[in-house]
């Protein structure tokens, strides 16, 4: 068993523990309950149908909110564990269908396609671009872009639902193939909306000025300079909307 199935079996346990301590903790109040209802006035059945429907959710909540917080903890623990190795401060990824399907493109013939969990990590250093995904204790890459394989990064947009999020692109070259790989950063969270504005083009400058750093070390070819990326503020905001 791997380290992936280890972390995603405790994910397992971990939620139906919850579970089971909100069933019993129901089930234990269960007396306190009836007597609160006894003193309520009889209702017909059809009446108590919206009680069980709400009930149901609650205990439907309660589960999800579980999850949230623990898959939040695993993200926060890898992302504290890769940045004592990397000395920097990884970002935490939202997974999309675009990014697995370019970064299978990516990958050699003989190695196993790329399995991303829902919300990943990726960290940059002077070597390059690396993905991670596992648990916080025992991270495991994904893949790596050196950057010399990569071409250009810029930022663009892509439409998730019906909201459209910011998205940094990278162009990796690796043997023959060509691809466009989006990375879509999240903001900080237990919900981890999609990171835009003034954070996520700080991201987009630092992988940036890594890039040309590393390749002019190598003598490689620098790419050239694109136009600023503008940094929008809180009071750019507010005079826009006046």
């Amino acid at each position: 068993m791997n380290a992936d199935s280890r972390h995603r079996t405790g994910l397992t346990a971990l939620v139906a523990i919850a579970a089971v301590l909100v069933v019993a903790a129901l089930v234990a109040a269960s007396p306190t309950v009836s007597a609160l209802l006894s003193r309520l006035p009889p209702v017909s059945t059809p009446d108590r149908l919206p009680l069980l429907v709400g009930a149901v959710a609650a205990l439907t909540a309660t589960i999800c909110a579980i999850v949230a917080l623990a898959r939040a903890a695993r993200s926060r623990a890898r992302g504290a564990t890769l940045a004592k190795s990397f000395g920097t401060a990884p970002a935490c990824g939202i997974r999309t269908s675009g990014l697995v399907a370019r970064m299978n493109e990516l990958r050699h013939d003989d190695a196993s396609p790329v399995r991303l969990g829902r919300r990943y990590t990726v960290a940059v250093d002077d070597l390059g671009v690396a993905f991670w995904d596992g648990g916080g204790r025992r991270p495991r890459k994904v893949d790596a872009y050196p950057w010399r394989e990569v071409r250009n990064i810029r930022a663009d947009s892509v439409v998730m639902g019906s909201t459209v999020v910011s998205v940094l692109v990278l162009r990796v070259r690796r043997q023959k193939n060509s691809v466009e790989v989006p990375v879509v950063f999240a903001a900080p969270g237990i919900r981890r909306y999609a990171l835009s504005d003034a954070a996520f083009f700080a991201i987009v400058r630092d992988w940036k000025a890594r890039h040309r750093t590393a390749l002019a070390a190598e003598g490689l070819e620098v790419p050239p300079l694109t136009a600023p990326i503008p940094v929008i503020s809180a009071e750019m905001l507010a005079a826009q909307r006046v």
